[in-house]
């Protein structure tokens, strides 16, 4: 199980320092089956993908900062040769939070959404009052780790310079503000070669509604109940294309899963706090690679 064919890139961005234990963990996975791995910034201009077989994207938490950019560059690595996971048209897909519309339209409970064009010319306000809705977050279509995420109210400051800026920018979403989230929390449940591996429940800090740690949130180990991950099952299996890794975002609102994001690019998979997950992914990793 030596050579080229099983010298595998792990992605990660230059920007990522340390490096995540997501990362560590699956190359040291890999490495118990023989694989030899190497943790790489996909923005690092002087690697040479060929000298890889496959690429796992995985920490590349600054994709949307550039998005044009880090396309390309999976493009890239198609014409190269080289295997990448998850698949290129599905990474196309997740890229941009329109996705939520295909998965609205084949029947996943989503958080309702209005979509707002890059330049269109309606005001915050009119967005509110066509919906209907007093207090909801903004976010651009495109963004991660809640970059550029906000929350308005009608009763609020007037945002209607930053929505402005947002939607000259790229395109916008417009969400209802889901209180679930601060009393219940946001539940991210993982996936691994499509089948459920573990989950993890994020709050937010006091007064704030996003879970992200960058933003003060905190996150625990917890043991979903089955009709969770049922419908958690359901929302990635309306997914375009299987995945090698998936993460299920949403919340719980009136005894329903409401989605909220399904992670398909790179998030991120706590996998040292769930024993044995490293080696599920690193041995899906292989099966899809083949024999040596």
């Amino acid at each position: 199980m030596k050579g080229p064919s099983r010298r595998v890139a792990i992605a990660t961005a230059v920007g990522v320092v340390p490096r995540s234990d997501d990362d560590v963990e699956l190359a040291g996975a890999l490495g118990v089956l023989g694989v030899r791995s190497a943790i790489v910034a996909w923005d690092d201009a002087a690697t040479d993908w060929s000298a890889f077989s496959a690429v796992v994207i995985r920490t590349c938490w600054d994709y949307h900062l550039d998005p044009a950019r880090f396309l390309e560059w999976v493009a890239m690595l198609e014409r190269t040769g080289v295997r990448v996971w998850n698949d290129p048209a599905t990474i196309r897909w997740n890229h941009s939070k329109s996705y939520l519309g295909d998965l609205a339209a084949a029947g996943v409970t989503t958080v309702p959404t209005r979509w707002v064009p890059r330049g269109a010319a309606e005001r915050l306000a009119e967005v509110l009052d066509a919906a209907g809705w007093d207090d909801v977050v903004v976010k651009p279509a495109v963004s991660a780790s809640a970059y550029g995420t906000w929350r308005a109210s009608r009763s609020g400051d007037d945002r209607e310079a930053d929505f402005r800026r947002l939607v000259d920018a790229g395109p916008v979403l417009v969400q209802p503000f889901m209180g679930a989230v601060q009393t219940g929390g946001e539940w991210s449940l993982c996936f691994i070669d499509g089948r459920y591996s573990h989950a993890v429940l994020k709050s937010p800090r006091a007064g704030d509604f996003r879970v992200q740690e960058s933003w003060g949130g905190r996150s625990e180990r917890v043991d979903p109940p089955a009709g969770l991950i049922a419908e958690a099952r359901a929302a990635l299996a309306a997914a375009p294309a299987g995945t090698l890794y998936a993460r299920v975002d949403g919340c719980v609102d009136a005894g329903r899963f409401h989605l909220m994001e399904l992670e398909l690019i790179e998030p991120y998979l706590f996998l040292a706090r769930a024993p044995g997950s490293a080696a599920l992914l690193a041995s899906a990793l292989v099966r899809r690679m083949g024999p040596a």
